[in-house]
């Protein structure tokens, strides 16, 4: 028997990949858009009659407003702004508010400053600077799969190929008529799985597989625990089905006792280590002691 406390002690703090971090081709791609309003816009950097010399610029070149946004890391291309002036919606796309009222908005974010102090001394690398700041939002999205991506190098290395032996994101129903079985015992209560991030198909058995990890705690890991020891109550009695839960993280120490109710009634909850010592090559391995008892 497995024993629970040794196995969470081998939940890591992190799966973060190398290109985790900062996606530098995106970065590129959206500064190069911009790239000859920047240099124009360079030709103001350390001009002491800043105003006049960004009036001229822009009644010759107005879709230098275009880059403007990104110098105060905002995606949109509209801007609203106020103060005891007023309140008042700039529009960045093209020239639709006076130049005097652009200015104004120039001077008051503090980027003529910016500019004509020599803060910076290229608007391009600046705005290299500020799209990798406003990339590293894009983490969280970057971060969802990473555990899904694990799985699936796993399910190669087990020697199962996409679309043949092994399906990502498939809805229940879909799995009813791809494999003509009934899965009605997870599904009427709908609330948990409506899909599962893989199906696994062996010559015996079709493993449903659930996956996730979770860094640090919170109330939706006592959750999580509970819809799965759930799905592992109800999917029991379903001939030729089994439910697979793959979860790790440091997370989970907050939740234990949850996690540790799911451990104790799921056999076939496994961790990146059981991964790692390859478990999932096993999944096809165990079925003939398995069907003999249905």
């Amino acid at each position: 028997m497995r024993n629970f406390d040794e196995w969470l002690s081998k939940f890591r703090n992190s799966i973060s990949t190398y290109r985790y971090y900062i996606d530098f081709d995106k970065v590129v791609r959206n500064v190069e858009e911009l790239k000859v309003e920047l240099h124009m816009l360079n030709s103001l950097i350390g001009t002491k009659n800043i105003e006049e010399k960004f009036e001229q610029l822009l009644t010759n070149y107005p879709q230098v407003l275009k880059c403007i946004p990104l110098l105060l890391a905002v995606r949109s291309r509209e801007i609203y702004a106020q103060d005891e002036e007023g309140a008042f919606e700039y529009d960045f796309k093209q020239l639709n508010n006076s130049i005097e009222q652009y200015k104004k908005f120039m001077r008051k974010t503090g980027l003529f400053n910016l500019i004509s102090t020599h803060l910076v001394n290229n608007l391009y690398d600046y705005a290299l600077g500020v799209e990798t700041g406003l990339d590293s939002n894009g983490r969280k999205n970057r971060g969802g799969h990473q555990m899904e991506d694990l799985v699936e190098s796993y399910l190669q290395k087990a020697g199962f190929i996409k679309n043949e032996t092994y399906f990502k994101e498939m809805k229940i129903k879909q799995v009813e008529e791809m494999f003509n079985l009934d899965l009605s015992a997870i599904s009427n209560r709908g609330k948990t799985v409506k899909r599962f991030d893989f199906i696994v198909r062996t010559p015996e058995q079709v493993y449903g597989i659930e996956t996730n990890f979770y860094a640090s705690g919170g109330s939706k890991l006592n959750e999580t625990a509970r819809s799965y020891k759930q799905i592992a109550f109800e999917s029991k009695n379903i001939n030729d089905f089994t439910f697979v839960w793959i979860t790790d993280g440091q997370g989970w120490n907050s939740a234990r006792n949850n996690l540790r109710e799911t451990f104790e009634i799921l056999p076939t909850i496994y961790n990146i280590d059981d991964m790692q010592r390859g478990i999932l090559s096993q999944l096809g391995e165990h079925e003939h002691d398995q069907t003999h008892c249905h």
